[in-house]
């Protein structure tokens, strides 16, 4: 046969790769070309390297906003790969000969589909515009569900079962028919089958060249998809002047570890398959055997993943698994059990008819943790080679996986080591772990803390995944280290700042990763934003944000006095406002609240603000009638927490809000802001509970239930135990067994009491 070599094969098909190391033995080709972007051909050492292991990706990215990125992602069973490596092991030249990166992102806007607004936007000539059906009858991904409602089956068990278990010729020349056939009947949008055929001639134009160079036809190996193989036989190749006016994007390339949840088609990748480590599982058979010892690797490893989730399963349930799956085959047409045959027979055998009993250990066994890795001196970005180097020194390498990871860290300085990286460690990675965030990579998330009254420790979850390796990539574009490109994101977030809360949110952020620099900018923009008028809420956060700073701020090495004045000011303003605030409705009242409490936390942190005023401003707030009631009682409530009001003034301001002539609604909103702050003491104050028994019991009907209402929102975030004390001296009051009150009370609603509080719910309380 003259001509090229043009072996068709499926992208991630573990019997494609197999066969095609075979059809490169017998033709011993000269040269290997395949489909992959030509201008990075010295990425293929790094997939040679003896260090590597799959799976990998190749990526390429823009330079400039935004940031576009493309990938070419290889794992162990992939055709491409595997024909570089025969062609490595060969000592044969190998190189890429599709369109090269900087052109698949230069034309990427090109053949990207239409939004509504661009395809109104494009000039037209007048006609009417082409009928678009929603779903076009022929095209690629209708045939795949046509396939799949005449077969019964999803399309990668069709394919498994179809051409998966095919030998030798059998399986290209069913290949290619398949692509060819495909191929004549799609009919995608027209910007795909331009980038379709942009790319066949390009790649055609690689190979007429290599032909004329010397090599001959012969003895040149083509890999691409079996869709591409009619348009390389039949198109002409592409001319120069064509060639010069494709279009360019200045980009950058990086090769990468990927993963096989990402290499599957359930994290959204259009060319993966749905179980790439049973593919895997597949391919080794393969290699060491054939294809039918597939049945005994996944369900001996099914097995043993649903034993270490602490689940029985015996042999004989494994050995009747594989005679089912066996029959099951046979029954659907196969040489050999596929994926679906043994799904079903170990769902049988071994999950007792439910799948969800063998749902884990089933994802670990089709899916997999697997995360490739590559060997240092890989090409990389400034930004990528900095976050190994740092990942290693601050020892969090054994985090880079896919399983999710908790890493506590103690901020406080160690004082029996002997370096000073040692005992700041912790700090450190602190200040690392923050500056992803930043920069928005999500490799570590930060958990809320478990300390009360304390700041020293951080608690964090990692895990790793190849779309962080890609938000670091991206980073590069802002800097040349992980901190400088924080640095970057931090200040262009401060410039671009309208409000204190957004800049005092900047000013923590740069605080945490240990950034004085770029705390001290976004301290001066804060500075000046403060001078405007601001919410009470936006100032208590701002002013809590601050605080953080200066309680903490040498548990971090950081200097925080030029922040007092700042909090001083903060402080002022708040006090000053915080009274005109409390004229509000009901639903700006829980805001105006919050900020009270954090008000008060703040002022019990520093001495430096002064304490009478703002126990002076509570009291006032505190007797006003004319402010929000659940204000009034919030007021109260810190009162008594400070031990500035005591039991007689309590019994007078009880006695006072919760009076007949006072509105139900404002009575009760009143009471809801006494019970915000300081509940055990409340509870335990058996003259309070009394008081409020008399007033409901004086209440009539109508007025009962709207008081109701706002009790029982104030009394929904109680915790069972409040209840349950709450029920004990209520059966005090009453004179019945304090315990069998609080069981009667605390028991489930009864379908006839939960009717009466639904009809609570036709009461319009928007005047409120």
């Amino acid at each position: 046969m003259s001509g090229p070599v043009l072996f068709g094969v499926r992208h991630l098909s573990p019997a494609a790769a197999f066969h095609l190391r075979r059809a490169l033995d017998a033709a011993q080709p000269e040269l290997v070309l395949v489909e992959g972007p030509s201008d990075l051909n010295d990425q293929m050492k790094w997939l040679c390297h003896p260090e590597t292991r799959f799976p990998a990706a190749i990526m390429a990215y823009t330079k400039e906003q935004p940031v576009r990125t493309i990938l070419w992602p290889f794992a162990v069973y992939s055709p491409e790969a595997q024909a570089i490596l025969w062609a490595h092991e060969h000592k044969v030249e190998c190189r890429f000969m599709d369109l090269p990166s900087s052109v698949f992102l230069g034309i990427k806007p090109w053949f990207s589909p239409l939004s509504e607004e661009e395809s109104e936007g494009e000039e037209t000539d007048g006609s009417p515009p082409a009928p678009q059906p929603e779903e076009p009858a022929q095209a690629t991904e209708s045939i795949y569900r046509r396939l799949e409602t005449l077969t019964g089956e999803d399309h990668d068990t069709f394919w498994e079962r179809t051409f998966e278990q095919l030998e030798g010729e059998d399986f290209r020349a069913a290949n290619n028919t398949f692509g060819r056939q495909l191929r004549a009947a799609s009919e995608d949008d027209q910007r795909h089958m331009a980038e379709t055929v942009v790319r066949e001639a390009y790649m055609k134009r690689v190979i007429t060249q290599a032909a004329a160079s010397g090599v001959p036809e012969e003895k040149i190996f083509c890999v691409c998809g079996s869709f591409h193989v009619a348009g390389l036989e039949e198109n002409r190749p592409m001319t120069g002047e064509e060639e010069k006016a494709l279009p360019r994007a200045d980009s950058c390339v990086t090769l990468m570890p990927y993963s096989y949840y990402r290499l599957s088609s359930r994290s959204g990748y259009g060319a993966g398959n749905k179980a790439p480590a049973y593919f895997e599982l597949l391919w080794n058979s393969l290699n060491d055997g054939g294809g039918r010892q597939t049945a005994y690797r996944y369900l001996t490893h099914l097995a043993a993943a649903h034993r270490k989730a602490g689940n029985m399963v015996s042999s004989a349930e494994v050995i009747e698994a594989v005679r089912l799956a066996d029959t099951l085959a046979a029954m659907r047409g196969s040489k050999y059990p596929a994926l679906s045959d043994l799904r079903d027979a170990s769902v049988t055998t071994m999950g007792h008819g439910s799948f969800s009993e063998l749902a884990l250990a089933a994802a670990d066994t089709e899916i997999g943790r697997k995360i490739g890795f590559l060997p240092e001196g890989v090409a990389r970005t400034s930004v990528q080679e900095d976050f190994y180097r740092q990942l290693k020194e601050l020892r969090l390498e054994k985090f880079r996986t896919a399983e999710l990871q908790r890493l506590d860290l103690d901020l406080r300085e160690k004082l029996n080591v002997k370096s000073e990286a040692a005992a700041l460690g912790d700090l450190r990675r602190s200040f690392f772990l923050h500056r992803l965030r930043v920069l928005g990579v999500h490799f570590a998330t930060l958990l809320p803390s478990r300390q009360d009254g304390a700041n020293w420790g951080e608690y964090w979850e990692l895990r790793w995944t190849p779309e962080a390796e890609i938000e670091i990539v991206e980073s590069a574009l802002m800097g040349d280290s992980i901190e400088g490109a924080a640095a970057f994101a931090l200040k262009e977030r401060a410039d671009s700042s309208a409000s204190i809360a957004e800049a005092a949110a900047i000013f923590q952020d740069a605080f945490l990763c240990g950034m004085p620099a770029a705390a001290a900018h976004a301290l001066s923009v804060l500075q000046g934003l403060s001078v405007d008028s601001a919410a009470i809420s936006e100032v208590a956060e701002t002013a809590s944000r601050l605080s953080l700073v200066v309680r903490y701020g040498d548990l971090r090495r950081f200097d925080p006095a030029p922040v007092v004045p700042l909090i001083k000011q903060l402080y002022l303003r708040a006090c000053l406002t915080l009274a005109d605030a409390c004229v509000c409705d009901a639903k700006a009242a829980p805001e105006v609240t919050r900020a009270m409490d954090l008000l008060n936390t703040l002022q019990l942190n520093h001495d430096f603000l002064e304490e009478n005023r703002w126990l002076n401003l509570l009291t006032d707030i505190s007797d006003r009638d004319d402010l929000n009631t659940r204000c009034s009682g919030f007021a109260m409530a810190i009162l008594l927490e400070r031990g500035r009001a005591d039991e007689a003034l309590l019994s007078r301001e009880v006695a006072r809000r919760l009076s007949p002539g006072v509105p139900a609604d404002l009575g009760a909103g009143w009471f809801e802001g006494l019970a915000g702050k300081n509940r055990y003491a409340l509870i335990a104050r058996l003259s309070l509970w009394r008081q409020l028994d008399n007033y409901l019991s004086g209440l009539d009907d109508e007025t009962f239930r709207r008081a109701l209402v706002f009790l029982r929102r104030a009394f929904a975030d109680f915790s069972p135990s409040e209840k349950n004390d709450i029920a004990e001296n209520l059966g005090e009051i009453w004179g019945v067994n304090p315990q069998q009150a609080a069981e009667v009370l605390m028991n489930d609603i009864t379908e006839t009491e939960q009717a009466v509080l639904d009809s609570l719910d036709e009461f319009d309380f928007d005047d409120i």
